[in-house]
């Protein structure tokens, strides 16, 4: 389950916190480690002030938590779905929110996820790549 930011709420999603989101995992797999989770990602989550509680309330659950998906929030943002930023471009405390994945127990891959229709797309995949890379290093 990915919780999506409530700009999403009239057409998109309906699971707009990480609270939404365990509090349907409670509800359809109470049970430890049963295949429903969630995926953390910070340009939906990031905003939300109970989400370090959110983030180690599902942590009590052993594999609850199965994604981080990183990518930043720019300001001003010219396209709520694909004017996404680079990690380090906007306002969102990556290393912060990490660190409560981690110490939620959380150890899988960081999925980086830039919809970026008139930046990022539009550059060479290769210095795309190394930017990510680079970024991940010291940023994140």
């Amino acid at each position: 389950i990915e919780p999506l930011h409530p700009m999403y709420a009239a057409d998109r999603a309906c699971v707009n916190t990480m609270a939404h989101a365990n509090d349907l995992c409670d509800e359809l797999a109470p049970g430890a480690d049963d295949g429903l989770g969630i995926a953390v990602d910070v340009y939906h989550v990031w905003w939300d002030p109970n989400l370090r509680a959110e983030i180690e309330r599902a942590g009590g659950h052993p594999g609850r938590l199965l994604a981080f998906h990183i990518c930043d929030w720019l300001v001003p943002t010219a396209d709520l779905l694909l004017d996404r930023g680079m990690m380090g471009d906007g306002v969102i405390d990556i290393p912060l929110i990490r660190s409560w994945m981690e110490a939620a127990g959380y150890r899988g891959p960081h999925e980086v996820e830039i919809f970026s229709a008139n930046n990022w797309w539009k550059r060479d995949p290769d210095e795309v790549l190394r930017t990510c890379i680079e970024r991940h290093r010291t940023t994140c």
